[in-house]
């Protein structure tokens, strides 16, 4: 394959284990899987470092057209047909996560091969590239039946059926028959010994992997009429979960940009706190309160340190995020460079997280879940914190590189974020409720502030910060929170104002507009149109939001993966992904509808 291959972002298909996860391209090759963790270095790395990073090819060796990518039904099997002269030939892969009920020791990559009508000409080729160099493997040995890759302390043992033997950086070429499907197993670990799993074991826990997927969706409750998008979100959103502490990772990629050429490439291996508690209202929607209890534990535990200050993201375990940094040498994908590890964004103050723990948690208490001693403690620090603290400008939600700002979203989660702990405190009665009366003035404070202040009366909307005439997407949570009526004339006027003039065509809307610091435009961003659709339902306007989401859900294509952006004018979708905000406002979106049909249907 030549180094200006360019497969577009929205083409890839996901897979993982709950550990780490992979791109697969539609001609079979995975071009990015980080190992052993999501944010580890890549091993197969080509989607951002060019051909020297390394992939993993397989596909027909003989002209073939692709037929359909689809997930089998409720599971995170990804199948790829392909037709060719009088046959036809699938790729069936998947890894065995921990959904499954038995996680293996190892993560295991299973590619499955199959034909029909005749036997099918395959080509596979290896090439697993090590670190920030892209070094080649140091050591390469094989046992009977197994190839076995080792690179500074990991492991990764190769097992097939096929043919012949698979071969690190060759090319190998072999039929799958009809009657004999072929089965590549892939087993990772940085510890000793390696585990191999012999490919007939790959196959029986690959199906059980894949009969607990079923099982777990079918436990999603949800409208019938948006139940394909609303499954597949939240299949991709606990993909995206690293098990072994429970963290939600914004996306299993780094520096896919934000404007094909540009520099607006960014890491997104990590944890937001902001994620993880849209993630519990999502998971609590659709029935799912052990995985949102799990969102709220990894909260609790990554933000130990650091209390009563919440960081903007945090490490897969909990540790502050690194500091951010460039690979040089590594091209990018179109050529848009820097490659980025890291995320400068570790250290800015974002008010807006507040609001969202702490909404979470209300969510939590609402559903049933009595918050204990700790967690009570946690939740009442941070909101002593920002009633403290919310005069002070920050960085806002969109991590903007210039100077700290009073932005009115920032604004209105600090007062949900003291709205939700006074309720909180209501309800738990006794002391705790004594607190609610000071929270409640600090909440009312905040609101008579963002009302004088954050209102422009020419544009009829509230504006992206105290004394500018620009307009933030993020301002369209509005209508959920209650600070005003939500069929009032201001805010009615400010979900119009930004349609208006942040609308990017069709259901598509731009998060902002103007400067902010960085050469170029963006891309629509895809999470606030979902929000756009959340604020219609929310001022009574659900047959325009339902339409709307129709549109927003198309785009996704037959996988139904949604990167941060998309370029209107081609459909293609930009920067990292999957994106979990994205996926998680689709949620909020799906919800919003439903609780608008509900509160419309005749009692």
């Amino acid at each position: 394959m030549s180094e200006t291959r360019r497969v577009p972002i929205g083409e890839y298909g996901l897979i993982g284990d709950t550990r780490t996860a992979a791109l697969v391209a539609p001609d079979g090759a995975i071009d990015w899987w980080c190992l052993p963790r999501f944010d580890s270095p890549p091993v197969f790395g080509r989607l951002v470092g060019g051909d020297d990073a390394g992939s993993f090819e397989a596909g027909p060796a003989e002209p073939a057209v692709l037929e359909r990518r689809r997930y089998r039904d409720a599971t995170a099997t990804l199948e790829t047909t392909w037709s060719v002269d009088g046959g036809e030939l699938t790729l069936a892969d998947s890894m065995i996560a921990e959904v499954s009920g038995r996680l293996l020791p190892t993560t295991t990559l299973v590619r499955r091969l199959t034909s029909r009508g005749r036997p099918v000409e395959v080509v596979v080729r290896l090439s697993p590239r090590f670190g920030e160099h892209r070094v080649a493997p140091v050591r390469v040995r094989r046992r009977p039946g197994v190839l076995v890759i080792e690179h500074d302390g990991l492991g990764l043992a190769v097992l097939s059926d096929a043919p012949v033997p698979l071969v690190v950086d060759e090319v190998v070429v072999f039929a799958v028959e009809p009657a004999r499907p072929l089965t590549i197993v892939v087993g990772v670990t940085d510890r000793s010994p390696l585990v191999f799993v012999p490919p007939p074991v790959a196959r029986a826990e690959a199906e059980r992997d894949e009969r607990g997927w079923r099982r777990w969706a079918d436990g999603i409750a949800t409208a019938p009429d948006h139940r394909t998008a609303v499954v597949r979100s939240l299949l991709t959103l606990q993909l995206l979960t690293y098990s072994p502490s429970g963290a939600p990772v914004a996306a299993p990629t780094t520096s896919l940009p934000e404007l094909l050429g540009g520099e607006r490439n960014w890491d997104y291996r990590y944890a937001w706190p902001r994620d993880a508690s849209i993630g519990i209202a999502a998971f609590l929607a659709a029935g799912k309160h052990r995985e949102a209890q799990a969102f709220h534990a990894w909260l609790l535990h990554a933000s130990r340190l650091a209390r009563p200050r919440l960081p903007a993201l945090f490490t897969l375990h909990g540790r502050p995020g690194p500091a951010e940094r460039e690979l040089h040498g590594w091209p990018g994908y179109a050529n848009s460079r820097p490659v980025r590890v890291g995320n400068g964004a570790a250290g800015q103050h974002q008010l807006d997280g507040y609001g969202w723990v702490l909404d979470a948690a209300c969510l939590l208490t609402d559903a049933g879940h009595h918050l204990d001693g700790e967690t009570w403690r946690t939740m009442r620090g941070f909101a002593d914190h920002v009633a403290a603290t919310w005069e002070q400008p920050d960085a806002g939600i969109w991590e903007r590189r210039d100077e700290p700002r009073h932005h009115v979203h920032s604004k209105l989660m600090a007062w949900l974020a003291l709205d939700r702990a006074a309720r909180i405190a209501h309800l738990r009665g006794g002391r705790a409720a004594k607190r609610a009366t000071a929270w409640r003035a600090a909440r009312d404070r905040v609101a008579a502030d963002v009302q004088a202040n954050g209102f422009d009366d020419d544009l009829g909307a509230y504006t992206a910060a105290y004394g500018s005439g620009d307009l933030d997407a993020a301002v369209l949570l509005l209508p959920v929170l209650g600070i005003e009526a939500h069929d009032s004339r201001r805010v009615v006027g400010t979900v119009d104002a930004i349609r208006s003039r942040l609308g990017a065509g069709g259901p598509l809307v731009y998060r902002y507009l103007g400067d902010d610091g960085l050469p170029g435009r963006e891309g629509a961003f895809l999470p606030c149109s979902f929000w756009l659709v959340q604020a219609l339902a929310a001022i009574g306007r659900r047959a325009e939001a339902s339409a709307m989401f129709d549109e927003l859900v198309a785009l996704g294509g037959p996988l139904g993966l949604f990167a941060e952006e998309m370029e209107p004018r081609t459909g293609e979708h930009l920067g990292n992904f999957p994106q979990a905000l994205t996926h998680a406002s689709l949620l909020q979106a799906a919800a919003a509808l439903n609780a608008a049909t509900t509160r419309a249907a005749p009692t």
